[in-house]
């Protein structure tokens, strides 16, 4: 036997089980463990953001899929929907359905006589699309024309912010006490048993107070700025600090009088009073009774007994709100009568866009995007898989391959704003196509997602094993049938991929369309490749820059739509890959 050496003395011994070994497995497993922890960390960091940027924009897109319309019957005649007095469908469509929805509107508010409350009527309830709804029931039965139609008019985006709660917020109290109803001349006096009163003028002093406070912080910041300020712009803050201090102390000293009368002014939160199925608007409220105008008629002056009426404060000042107040009473008034309805918004995708925030769709952008996408698949599929087999498989390696090669590398990489302005000076200045159409779009489109696709496709073909290719050479195929017959089948999986990720970067590209045109505003829905039309990425752009509430609503709401198709495509090639995919 050979005899073992022993260790020499003073060696350090590397056993599992010494104390050593095992606080460095201790401090290994933690390491391990705080890798993971980073990790995991990292990935619900990354979920919340992401739950917490898609949770906000379907909160903001949730008004855009609902409408408000108002359900009323009106009698068209033929003097008013025929341009020449006939049926013919021509005739029909110059039709002034605008006159029948006048008539329509007076005949539900009977009351209102002067020529501005007219006006606001039939300019401030209803949308300029709602003739086009009667227009359309007329055109498809014109035996309706003399007779009684009931219609679902679509309201204007001001009365439908309203109705969501979006244009001011409401504050609703059911009065507690005995109310009392006295005519004195135009004006209307409210008496209550209860202290109703006396709280409703406590919220008008502390509307005074923040009133004051807010003119005072105005005063402090622009004290501030006039520091770094002289001349003519100094005197101009130092006047406009003084009036801020000026109304802040008169507001204060209306607070500081807690029992003395208050006129509500169009500054001040306004206070509609429901009473005898008529609405009153507080024009003067002190600690025992209230005066006011009559904005819906009255049905009698009976004394109202506890919770038989309410009193509606709307925190918006009317001074700062679209809609006045005789209009929200007369909203408020259709509703107690449930002619004013939610409806789901299905116009938001059957319809183009407009310069009217309540009748804007999608559906030109959708129609625009698939047309654009379509040229854009149609070129560069079948040259970017061929480009990719050519340089793959019987590209020769030369410098001049090598230099392709590089180029295609540094393309992908290219803003696409550079794409945008090439096609803007290829395909526009010197080809003449039409601007702002499908078909510039996609080549534009195109040539940015032909190196992303030529790359993928490259990959693709690199991963299929050699051995294919050398049994179907074994069994006495060409290198071209070995290749189309055998390598491609097997790569296509992998180019399907990376082709629907290409297609889905193109999709959401907005720099490039606006430079060839697609930014204008198209209302009709295109038809065809060289119509115009527009993106759903810039008509996203378009609305966002617009102030109407209702379009930071559609402009939501089309990140949405956009959101998903993103999401489809993803999720395709996803399944493509796991579907197809093989393990070599």
């Amino acid at each position: 036997m050979t005899d073992i050496a022993a260790p020499p003395q003073g060696a350090r011994r590397f056993g599992l089980s010494s104390a050593e070994a095992q606080a460095r497995l201790r401090r290994r497993h933690a390491a391990e463990a705080r890798f993971r922890a980073y990790g995991i960390g990292a990935i619900a960091l990354a979920a919340i953001f992401l739950v917490v940027l898609i949770g906000d924009v379907i909160v903001k897109a949730m008004p855009a899929f609902t409408e408000y319309r108002l359900t009323m019957t009106v009698t068209p005649t033929l003097e008013q929907v025929s341009s020449d007095g006939t049926t013919d469908p021509q005739a029909l469509r110059s039709g002034d359905y605008d006159a029948v929805l006048r008539r329509g509107l007076q005949e539900l508010f009977p009351q209102v006589t002067t020529r501005a409350l007219r006006r606001k009527l039939n300019n401030d309830l209803l949308s300029s699309g709602a003739a086009m709804t009667l227009r359309n029931r007329v055109l498809a039965d014109p035996s309706a024309i003399g007779q009684p139609v009931t219609i679902e008019a679509l309201l204007d985006d001001a009365a439908d912010l309203y109705l969501k709660g979006l244009m001011t917020g409401r504050r609703e109290s059911v009065g507690q006490g005995q109310a009392q109803v006295t005519l004195d001349g135009e004006d209307v006096v409210l008496t209550s048993s209860a202290p109703d009163f006396a709280r409703a003028l406590a919220e008008v002093k502390e509307s005074l107070r923040e009133e004051a406070a807010a003119d005072r912080r105005e005063a402090a910041r622009l004290t501030a700025a006039a520091a770094d300020v002289a001349g003519d712009q100094r005197e101009a803050l130092q006047k406009r600090i003084a009036d801020l201090e000026g109304d802040a102390a008169a507001a204060e000293a209306r607070a500081a009088a807690a029992d003395a009368p208050e006129r509500l002014t169009a500054d001040l939160p306004s206070k509609l009073v429901f009473i005898n199925g008529g609405i009153v608007k507080l024009t003067e409220i002190g600690a025992s009774e209230a005066r006011g105008t009559v904005l819906v008629p009255l049905a009698n002056t009976d004394a109202v007994t506890a919770g038989g009426w309410d009193i509606l404060t709307l925190t918006q000042p009317e001074a700062n709100r679209r809609l006045d107040d005789q209009v929200v009473a007369w909203l408020e008034d259709l509703k107690q009568r449930g002619m004013v309805a939610s409806h789901f918004a299905s116009r938001f995708f059957t319809s183009g866009d407009s310069r009217e925030p309540e009748q804007a769709g999608i559906l030109g952008a959708l129609i625009g995007s698939a047309l654009t996408m379509l040229v854009t698949l149609v070129l560069c599929l079948p040259i970017g898989v061929g480009a990719a087999v050519y340089l793959e498989e019987f590209a020769p390696k030369n410098r001049l391959t090598d230099l392709i090669e590089v180029n295609i590398n540094n393309l992908a990489a290219v803003p696409s704003i550079v794409f945008g302005l090439l096609g803007l000076a290829m395909f526009l200045n010197f080809f003449g196509l039409p601007r702002s159409a499908p078909l510039v779009g996609g080549l534009v489109l195109a040539l940015l997602v032909l190196p992303t696709i030529i790359i993928a496709s490259r990959a693709a073909l690199k991963s299929v094993p050699p051995s294919i290719r050398e049994a179907a050479l074994g069994i006495g195929a060409s290198h071209q049938q070995a290749v189309f017959h055998h390598v491609l089948p097997l790569a296509m999986p992998g180019i399907m991929t990376g082709t629907i990720i290409g297609m889905a970067h193109a999709l959401g590209e907005t720099a490039p369309l606006l430079l060839i045109g697609m930014v204008a505003f198209i209302v009709d829905v295109p038809g065809s490749i060289t119509d115009a039309a527009t993106a759903l990425p810039v008509q996203i752009y378009l609305w966002s820059d617009l102030p109407e509430p209702l379009f930071q609503a559609k402009t939501a709401a089309a990140i949405l739509v956009l959101l998903a198709f993103l999401f489809i495509m993803n999720g395709l090639a996803i399944l493509l890959r796991r579907r197809f995919e093989r393990r070599w």
